[in-house]
C-alpha cells in the first residue's frame, strides 16, 4: 500500500499538469491518445536511464570517467562544478533530450500519415512526452529515497519547459503544408537549445552543495526556470496563433535596454520570491504539526512568506508596468 500512495504521489502532479493543458488547448486531440503519449514520455525515461547506464559503463571503462570526476573534485570547487558540468553537456542532456525527442517524432509521423496535425496539437504531444518522462523520474527518486517528495512535484514542469523550443520547431516543421528547409534547421537548433538548458539548470540546482562563491550561483535557478516558463507560455501562444505577449516595446535602443533591465531585475525578484519559499517548504515539511504550530515557528513562517510575497508583488508590479508600456505602443 506505502508503494502505491508513492507510485501516486510520482504520477499524480504530471497527469495534472497535462489535464491542465489539455483544457487549454481547444480542437486538442483525444485524451486516450495524449495518454498514449505519456505512456512512451515514461517509456523513453527508461531507454534514457538505461543509455545513461550504458555510457557510464562504456566511457568508464575507456577513460576512467569516475577518476576524472573525483580528480576534478579533488582539486577544488571550480574543477568539481567544471566535471558535473561537462557531464551534463555531454552525457544528460543529449540523451535525455534525444530519447523525448525520438519519443515525439516516431508516433507523431505515424499519425501525420492518417490526420492532419495541427502545431497545437504536436506541441501538446510533446508536453506529454516530457510529463511521461517527469514521471518514470519521479517514481525513480522517490521509491530510491534520493528526493523527496516535494522537490519532484515542484519540479513537474521542468522537463515540458526544457522540452518546448524543439517541441515548438517541430511543430512548425510537421505541420506545414510546405516543408521549408529553414524550418527543418531550426529543430537541431532548438534542441541544441533544449540540451544547453537542460544542462545549465541541472549544474545550478546542485551548486548550493559547493562553498562561496560557487554556492551563490544557485540564487539563479528560479529566476532561469521563471524565464523558461514563461518561454513555454509564449510558445504556447504562438502555435495557437495568438499574439505573443509583448514587453520590450521601447522607442529608442536606450528605452529597450532599459525595459531589458527591468526584465532581469523583475526575473531575479520573482525567482528568488519563489526560491525562498521552496526553501521555508523545505524546512517546514520534516517538522510534525505539533511543531508547526508554535508560535516562534508560526512568527518565523510568516516573516519568511510575507518578506517573500513583497518581491512578488514588486516583480507583479514591474511586469504589468512593462504589459502596459507594451499596449499604449502597439494599440
Amino acid at each position: 500500500m506505502a508503494n502505491f500512495f508513492l507510485l501516486l504521489w510520482a504520477v499524480m502532479p504530471p497527469m495534472l499538469l497535462l489535464g491542465y493543458y489539455y483544457c487549454r488547448i481547444p480542437n486538442a486531440p483525444p485524451l486516450l491518445r495524449l495518454l498514449l503519449f505519456f505512456i512512451i514520455g515514461a517509456i523513453s525515461g527508461f531507454c534514457a536511464l538505461s543509455i545513461e547506464w550504458i555510457f557510464e559503463t562504456v566511457f568508464n571503462w575507456l577513460v576512467n570517467w569516475q577518476q576524472i570526476q573525483g580528480c576534478l573534485a579533488t582539486r577544488g570547487c571550480t574543477s568539481g562544478l567544471v566535471g558535473v558540468a561537462l557531464r551534463q553537456l555531454v552525457e544528460i542532456g543529449p540523451i535525455e533530450e534525444g530519447c523525448k525527442l525520438m519519443g515525439v517524432i516516431v508516433p507523431t509521423c505515424y499519425l501525420q500519415r492518417r490526420y492532419r496535425l495541427l502545431p497545437a496539437t504536436i506541441f501538446l504531444f510533446t508536453i506529454a512526452v516530457a510529463l511521461g518522462f517527469t514521471a518514470q523520474e519521479n517514481c525513480i527518486y522517490i521509491f530510491h529515497g534520493t528526493a523527496s517528495i516535494l522537490d519532484r512535484s515542484i519540479g513537474t514542469p521542468v522537463h515540458a519547459m526544457f522540452s518546448a523550443p524543439w517541441g515548438y520547431a517541430l511543430a512548425i516543421y510537421i505541420s506545414s503544408t510546405i516543408r521549408l528547409h529553414r524550418d527543418r534547421k531550426l529543430v537541431p537548433w532548438a534542441w541544441l537549445n533544449a540540451v544547453i538548458c537542460h544542462a545549465l539548470i541541472n549544474v545550478l540546482s546542485g551548486a548550493w552543495r559547493y562553498s562561496p562563491p560557487l554556492h551563490y550561483l544557485s540564487y539563479g535557478l528560479f529566476p532561469l526556470l521563471l524565464w523558461m516558463f514563461w518561454r513555454l507560455e509564449q510558445l504556447l501562444r504562438r502555435v495557437q496563433g495568438k499574439t505573443p505577449i509583448i514587453l520590450i516595446s521601447g522607442y529608442t535602443p536606450q528605452h529597450c535596454y532599459w525595459q531589458k533591465g527591468l526584465v532581469l531585475f523583475a526575473l531575479i525578484l520573482g525567482g528568488n520570491a519563489i526560491f525562498g519559499l521552496f526553501i521555508l517548504a523545505r524546512q517546514l515539511s520534516p517538522l510534525h504539526w505539533s511543531q508547526i504550530l508554535d508560535t516562534e515557528i508560526i512568527w518565523f513562517a510568516l516573516r519568511q512568506v510575507s518578506q517573500n510575497l513583497v518581491f512578488g508583488i514588486l516583480a507583479w508590479v514591474v511586469y504589468r508596468y512593462l504589459r502596459h508600456s507594451a499596449c499604449r505602443r502597439y494599440f
